[in-house]
């Protein structure tokens, strides 16, 4: 059992308030998800040919107190990118000019134990073992501002507590998934997919799911599609909250086992497994509220 929310802000002159307003959702999944949780944010995209990518060093030896200007310094004397960081602990956003491949190739060979977390021009993610309380107070999360967000709470069913095995997992750039229920069949999936290419990092099943949405959409599947395809592939009972630069994506597999609630208004869409990490949003009496059906694609855009 885990939660799930997202947030996604109709209004720019609300951005401000992400954080703020969805702590008190994230928190209110804790008895869903007591073990670790994760937020992935999106902001507006950065210009030119920037990138980001957000990093983990709590599986360093040095954990919070890592050495993320001595990184810095060693990517922009090797690559010429003029990579730049902001630091929170033991997570970091890097910024830097050009493509994401070479910059995430370099972190690989300087520091195997530092964790990659995402890439892209709008997303920056955070995830770490804890409470929600905990790891959103680690990490500022009353503060984030953007125009979306992904979060998670995750009760650990099939695959050890640990940084790495929290939600959001993410594929390629300006992607993440976030999952409640299980997958019986990941270990099939990952047999099909990793002679085609596809590199997994945990045993987690969630892991299985999204690694076979990025291997549809490298394939040139749009996300409806690749969910359509994921009906036929994935095995089990789920409920999908994805994220992309421009839209947050619901489903439910086709029996709808796993809880899901959504609120809409003129102002927001809020959405999380259970309606008690809705109840405190602004004119949320007002909404409509209403339970997403089994095997459809729901999809909202900023």
């Amino acid at each position: 059992m885990c939660g799930i929310v997202g947030l996604l802000l109709k209004k720019p002159a609300l951005h401000e308030r992400l954080g703020e307003l969805m702590v008190p959702m994230l928190i209110g999944m804790t008895e869903r998800g007591p073990d670790s949780a994760g937020m992935a944010v999106f902001g507006p995209p950065l210009p030119g040919q920037q990138r980001k990518i957000s990093l983990y060093s709590g599986l360093t030896d040095d954990g919070a107190a890592y050495d993320w200007v001595g990184l810095v310094d060693a990517i922009n004397a090797a690559l010429k990118v003029h990579a730049t960081p902001a630091i929170k602990g033991n997570h970091a956003v890097l910024r830097f000019e050009g493509q994401a491949e070479p910059v995430k190739a370099f972190v690989k060979a300087y520091d195997a134990k530092l964790h990659l977390l995402s890439t892209g021009r709008s997303i920056e993610l955070y995830k770490d073992i804890g409470t929600p309380a905990q790891v959103a107070e680690r990490y500022d999360f009353a503060h984030l501002a953007g125009s979306h967000l992904v979060g998670h709470t995750r009760m650990a069913t099939e695959s050890a507590v640990t940084p790495d095995r929290a939600h959001p997992f993410t594929a390629g750039e300006d992607f993440c998934l976030v999952h409640n229920g299980s997958l019986s069949n990941p270990n099939g999936v990952r047999r099909m997919l990793e002679p085609r290419g596809i590199r997994f990092e945990t045993d987690n099943d969630t892991e299985a799911a999204c690694r076979f949405l990025e291997w549809r959409l490298r394939e040139g599947d749009t996300l409806h599609a690749a969910l359509q395809k994921g009906f036929e592939a994935l095995d089990g009972f789920y409920t999908f909250l994805m994220g992309t630069a421009t839209e947050l994506a619901l489903i439910r597999d086709p029996f709808a086992c796993k809880p899901a609630v959504v609120a809409e208004t003129d102002d927001y869409v809020a959405i999380a497994s259970e309606f008690r990490s809705l109840a405190h949003l602004p004119d949320v009496k007002h909404a409509r509220v209403f339970e997403p059906a089994p095997e459809e694609m729901y999809v909202w855009k900023i």
